[in-house]
């Protein structure tokens, strides 16, 4: 079982920048994949970004150029710097765990909230 805690949501205005952080602690295997997602009201949940240990990167259409994601090894935390924020990014972020070896394992933060204000 991994644990995962997210921090850094907030009230914020058109424009503005925000820093998400996700620890993750218990069962953690050396070879995983993080990832935010995030649902708005009325919406389905969607891939923001998302990184494995190796770095590699994946984003949605939507937040590339403005987002990025990155990850300490060492302290098994991810974060997302969240730039040029517009009000359709306002949405409940999460965090995700997904790891294939020996099998497959996938755990989901409780969230943490994001509200851009036009």
């Amino acid at each position: 079982q991994v644990q995962l805690v997210e921090s850094g949501g907030a009230l914020v205005q058109a424009g503005g920048s925000l820093r998400l952080s996700c620890a993750a602690s218990g069962s953690i295997r050396s070879i995983n994949t993080m990832g935010w997602y995030r649902q708005a009201p009325g919406k389905q949940r969607e891939l923001v970004a998302s990184i494995t240990t190796g770095s590699t990167t994946n984003y949605a259409d939507s937040v590339k150029g403005r987002f990025n994601i990155s990850r300490d090894n060492a302290k098994n935390t991810v974060y997302l710097q969240m730039n040029s924020l517009k009000p359709e990014d306002t949405a409940v972020y999460y965090c995700r765990y997904q790891t294939y070896l020996p099998n497959y394992s996938n755990s989901w933060g409780k969230g943490t909230l994001v509200t851009v204000s036009s």
